[in-house]
């Protein structure tokens, strides 16, 4: 009887170890993190409900993330929102910074998460513990679409 408590305990244990780490934090469905409501509202236009897909990853044997497409019914406007969730924000962090390296040179730092930065593309790229999220939308090159991408930023790091 003990034997079989003992190799019980095992299975389970291994079980436990050979489990990947997931994110905890990571909603059931990332869009929720910025919606519909919130893309029209800070961007003055009706926006659909976004069209869900999956992110590639950046580098091989790194999570996949989702991408939320947001669209106007004209299709003129649009709003990309690609959100990762890693293992841990150590993981995160690294990512963040090789990253940075390819789409950060020459941009300026975007005061939202525990991280970011603004490529050359007026996009933002933010950290926040183990989420890494991108935004871009049409126009966001301009003075209104730069403040309106970081209040974008700035919502979805209110959620995380």
């Amino acid at each position: 009887m003990r034997a079989v408590v003992v190799m019980a305990m095992m299975i389970l244990g291994f079980g436990f170890a050979g489990h990947r780490a997931r994110a905890t934090d990571s909603p059931q469905d990332p869009c929720s993190l910025l919606t519909a409501a919130q893309v029209s509202s800070t961007l003055g236009d009706k926006y659909g409900a976004p069209e869900k897909s999956v992110a590639p990853r950046p580098f091989a044997n790194t999570v996949q993330g989702t991408d939320c497409q947001y669209k106007t019914a004209s299709g003129q406007g649009q709003v990309l929102f690609r959100v990762y969730f890693d293992t841990s924000a150590a993981q995160a962090t690294d990512l963040h910074t090789r990253l940075k390296m390819f789409f950060g040179k020459d941009s300026t730092p975007a005061n939202v998460g525990d991280e970011g930065y603004v490529d050359k593309n007026s996009a933002i790229h933010v950290r926040k513990g183990n989420a890494r999220y991108f935004l871009s939308m049409s126009h966001g090159d301009t003075p209104d679409g730069r403040k309106h991408i970081l209040a974008l930023a700035t919502l979805v790091a209110g959620e995380l």
